[in-house]
């Protein structure tokens, strides 16, 4: 999805209000109170959203479009992706990256080619790297020890 970042999935209709539930993929849970417009994917192309209202409830966030008030049109919104336009993503410090900026990066380790970044696994402990080269795949800790050697590589 060339010049959109996936940041939430809409998990389930939430309460009779309109609101619905989210899976944020964010480490940034307050961005969505700084949304104006999403972007969500209908039949092969982005359809752009207004956002109307965002809010919490416990840890879970809430979200209400404009223009979808009953329950036959949220539920069309159930299991969707919601996506901003790269222009919109948070601004990391230098030297930070995105996980989707880091797949398709060569990694090198002193020099030796190790593969390409294919994908990163996040688990509790610690996220993984999967790195592939001739068609076989090396799982890599992301840990700050190994990560001062390893070396990924790509124009940013």
């Amino acid at each position: 999805m060339i010049g959109y970042i996936l940041v939430a999935r809409i998990q389930a209709i939430y309460g009779k209000a309109g609101f619905l539930r989210l899976q944020s993929f964010s480490d940034f849970p307050d961005r969505f109170f700084k949304l104006k417009t999403v972007f969500v994917e209908f039949y092969g192309s982005f359809k752009q959203l207004k956002v109307e209202k965002v809010k919490y409830d416990g840890d879970t966030i809430l979200l209400k479009f404009e223009k979808f008030e009953d329950e036959k049109g949220l539920e069309m919104l159930v299991g969707k992706d919601i996506y901003i336009e790269e222009k919109d993503a948070v601004k990391l410090p230098d030297n930070t990256y995105f996980v989707h900026d880091l797949i398709e990066s060569s990694v090198f380790l002193n020099e030796k080619f190790l593969g390409v970044i294919k994908d990163v696994m996040l688990l509790p402990a610690n996220d993984v790297y999967v790195v592939e080269n001739e068609g076989k795949e090396t799982l890599i800790p992301a840990s700050n020890n190994l990560l001062s050697h390893l070396m990924p590589t790509k124009r940013f």
